[in-house]
């Protein structure tokens, strides 16, 4: 899918990053950071705090890993 028909001319994907790996979500972020049509709006390290973020970030994706804590 080509970024035209993801998001609307001038819109960005909003990202919420969940991983309790800082290594990974630091890569991750940085990563984005560089791709146009991306904002990395958070980054969390539990489940718990993903969904708190999700809630007040309100993103359009959130990158979790299914295996972390809480």
């Amino acid at each position: 899918m080509e970024s035209s028909e993801r998001s609307k001319e001038g819109e960005t994907t909003r990202i919420l990053i969940a991983d309790d790996h800082y290594l990974f979500r630091y890569g991750l972020k940085t990563m984005l950071a560089r791709a146009e049509g991306f904002e990395v709006v958070g980054e969390v390290a539990t489940g718990e705090e993903a969904l708190k973020k999700a809630a007040e970030v309100q993103p359009d994706i959130v990158l979790m890993d299914i295996q972390m804590p809480r």
